[in-house]
């Protein structure tokens, strides 16, 4: 299991490429189960959770060709099952669902670890695909699914789930009739994924506000598609600047993903330049100042940025207030970063923050990909060495994260125990 060490103190300055964002490129590969003749993708990020839906594809009847820099995915003789050993590690599994459904009319797939039937995020995939004309049981841990051909239907979402969104999109692509889908995600993600099928072929309107409309089409055909960057990879540099002092120039940056993140950074005092559409520097200021979050669905602030924004806020002049409405134990990193030497206090689903002269270095232990990326940012911020452990969890969403942070100033060691 590897660590980081992380010696802080030093001021970021070059720039950094931002990769392919992981949560557009996961949906976008599963929805490659519904193109009979084959898909070419660029800009796939690099990452564990990729090649785990890449190894999923193929144990599902894919031939996955991967080269330098595309990846080639061809459904052959698809198979209905996705078994634990694949998914367990993987909530985004699930995604194989509707497409499933919609090409072969079965599923059975294994309940992500973690989750219950009765969760939120499957509990809404599962309604959505019953109005549709989808049954399903549960049985030993898996996920059955049946349908005759999957009928349009109007469903409205309790919640802008994302996931849920994506799910009942790639299966109302290959529907029969118009499906609408009310109170949707309006995650750039989820607009990318219907980019990307209205590419192939699908009637999709709406994509990016809360009503997508989709009238069935009878198959989609073969292209070529480049995934959207990752904006929580981008908004993750520029704390990393703005928390060292430093000034960085971020290429393929997705500025226009990025208002609710980029307006409360200015607002604790971080200075932008846009360069161009796709690029922008951070700026070095003198002071940081605290600021309050609330966590919202896009637009507005990300719950993926939240531990990256408290590490920041950790070292804020005044207090500050975190208050988190989209996942529950999402906290998880408060502790840790205590342990370096931040003032926090939590009360139910809010983290009042009050900053502190200086963090200082210490052992720490990730919890989840974001929490292991907040723990980054504080140490390279922190005098002495900090040490990261479970650092698997950041290499399910950050494409070589201390060799990027290393080109521009850091001192980053990876260490295998």
């Amino acid at each position: 299991m590897d660590k980081l060490i992380i010696e802080g103190g030093y001021p970021l300055k070059g720039e950094i490429t931002i990769s392919g964002a992981k949560n557009a490129a996961l949906p976008i590969l599963m929805a490659s189960l519904m193109v009979e003749k084959g898909c070419t993708f660029f800009n796939v990020p690099q990452l564990r959770d990729i090649r785990t839906t890449l190894n999923l594809l193929e144990h599902l009847g894919c031939e996955v060709e991967k080269k330098e820099k595309s990846i080639r995915i061809t459904p052959h003789a698809l198979k209905p099952e996705a078994p634990y050993d694949l998914v367990r590690t993987m909530r985004a599994s699930i995604l194989c669902l509707g497409p499933l459904l919609a090409v072969l009319g079965e599923a059975k797939v294994a309940l992500p670890g973690g989750c219950a039937i009765g969760a939120r995020p499957v509990d809404l995939h599962l309604k959505g695909l019953e109005k549709m004309g989808a049954s399903f049981t549960l049985d030993e841990g898996y996920i059955l699914g049946r349908c005759k051909k999957l009928q349009g239907a109007h469903i409205y979402f309790d919640f802008p789930t994302v996931g849920g969104t994506e799910n009942l999109l790639m299966a109302a692509v290959l529907a029969e009739g118009e499906t609408i889908l009310e109170n949707a995600a309006r995650e750039p993600e989820v607009v990318d994924l219907a980019n990307f099928l209205i590419h192939c072929g699908a009637d999709i309107k709406g994509h990016g506000t809360s009503i997508i409309k989709v009238r069935g089409v009878k198959k989609l055909k073969a292209k070529e598609y480049k995934i959207m960057s990752d904006r929580i990879e981008a908004g993750t540099y520029m704390v990393a600047a703005a928390i060292t002092q430093g000034e960085l120039i971020l290429n393929q940056c997705p500025i226009h993903s990025l208002d609710a993140v980029m307006s409360k950074l200015t607002d604790m005092g971080v200075g932008f330049e846009i360069l161009d559409q796709d690029k922008v520097k951070v700026k070095p200021f003198q002071e940081i100042k605290s600021v309050d979050v609330i966590t919202a669905p896009y637009p507005g602030f990300p719950t993926d940025m939240q531990a990256q924004i408290m590490a920041l806020m950790c070292l804020a002049q005044g207090a500050g207030t975190i208050k988190e409405t989209i996942f529950e134990n999402r906290f998880m990193h408060v502790l840790e970063l205590v342990r370096l030497g931040a003032d926090i206090r939590l009360s139910k689903d809010t983290a009042f923050i009050r900053g502190v002269k200086a963090l200082k270095g210490a052992p720490v232990m990730a919890s989840d990909l974001r929490a292991s990326a907040s723990l980054v940012l504080a140490g390279l911020a922190a005098k002495g060495k900090t040490e990261v452990r479970r650092v698997y969890h950041l290499d399910r969403g950050y494409e070589n994260m201390e060799v990027k942070l290393n080109q521009v100033g850091a001192k980053i060691k990876r260490i295998k125990e």
